[in-house]
């Protein structure tokens, strides 16, 4: 799959690229957790603080996971299932009006295409991934 002249190399950099991304994104889960928790609140999430907590470290285990290569199955799913409902929950732009609305459907479009991202990853977990440890379940 991966026998064309520099396929390995872009391979893994658009898993750093999009691990990276969202282990960086679930590390600013942790340095704002408050801050986070209270948009959850709003957003009338049950326990946002256990959410944002939990959100966090789904974030950094998926997007290591994808980055290296190991147990990309379960990381690229959970980060694909994440997205999705994140985007439906946290994102609701048909509730808002104004900019709110077009801001909100911003992000929920960003968050649906994480998850074609994610869902990509997820279809290519099975086969050996170039510069990974390629330790799956």
């Amino acid at each position: 799959m991966f026998e064309t002249t520099g396929t390995g190399a872009v391979f893994l950099l658009a898993r750093v690229v999009f691990g990276g991304v969202l282990a960086f994104t679930g590390l600013n889960h942790f340095m704002d957790v408050e801050g986070m928790a209270g948009y959850a609140e709003f957003k009338g999430l049950p326990a946002p603080k256990l959410s944002v907590l939990g959100s966090g470290g789904l974030l950094v285990f998926g997007g290591l996971s994808v980055v290296t290569g190991v147990v990309p199955t379960v990381g690229a799913g959970a980060l694909a299932l994440f997205l999705f409902v994140s985007a439906v929950m946290m994102h609701d732009f048909w509730r808002m009006e104004g900019e709110e609305a077009q801001n909100e459907m911003t992000s929920f479009l960003k968050n649906l295409f994480g998850v074609g991202g994610a869902l990509a990853f997820l279809a290519l977990a099975g086969t050996q991934w170039p510069y990974a440890l390629n330790f799956g379940l």
